[in-house]
């Protein structure tokens, strides 16, 4: 296993942790995670704190796996799945966690996964016929926005909700929307391939 592989194998391990401790109910066994005042007004859970320095650097090392392998030319089949199912655990699963805890609508996990699994259908069978399809302009922003927020909306917010700017909410939905862009786009640059 080469090391960008180990890296997108490491980003699992990664997910995993930070779902588990989000949803795991710790205080059943005896775990209590501090809650701590900050500025006066905004609450927060130490839990969330941990989850998004952990969500920050899996989002680094997808930035990071994907650079070494095209630089050292280390890409392989298995990194490519796996380098998907890491990014789908990391933000998907945050994502419909955040949604339940009421952090986030939980439209915005419907709208994400449904494009996700359309594009990913789209690319499997565009790929049989004319090889790997390459992340659009708007997909790869739409990631970038994703990450920050996800990280952002993790962190409570913080600095910007002490001066009542909701930039994690702004940055997630941006995401949204240019998820729904990219999709569109995907579809409409592979049409005539799904019609053959």
């Amino acid at each position: 296993m080469n090391l960008p592989n180990k890296i997108t194998m490491s980003r699992i391990v990664l997910a995993v942790f930070v779902l588990a401790l989000l949803i795991f109910p710790l205080e059943k066994i005896g775990i209590h995670m501090p809650t701590i005042i900050v500025g006066g007004k905004v609450q927060i859970d130490i839990k969330y704190f941990i989850c998004g320095f952990l969500f920050l650097v899996g989002s680094l090392t997808d930035l990071i796996d994907g650079k070494i392998a095209r630089k050292y030319n280390m890409v392989t089949d298995f990194g490519k799945v796996m380098d998907a199912i890491a990014d789908k655990m990391l933000v998907n699963g945050v994502l419909i966690i955040l949604a339940c805890t009421g952090f986030i609508h939980m439209i915005i996990p419907v709208i994400i996964i449904s494009r996700d699994t359309i594009v990913d259908s789209i690319k499997m069978v565009v790929g049989n016929k004319v090889g790997a399809v390459g992340a659009s302009q708007a997909g790869k922003l739409k990631t970038v926005f994703m990450m920050c927020g996800i990280t952002l909306m993790l962190f409570y917010n913080l600095p910007f909700e002490l001066i009542g700017l909701r930039i994690a909410d702004f940055l997630i939905m941006t995401a949204t929307v240019l998820s729904v862009v990219s999709g569109i786009e995907y579809y409409v640059k592979n049409k005539k391939f799904l019609t053959e």
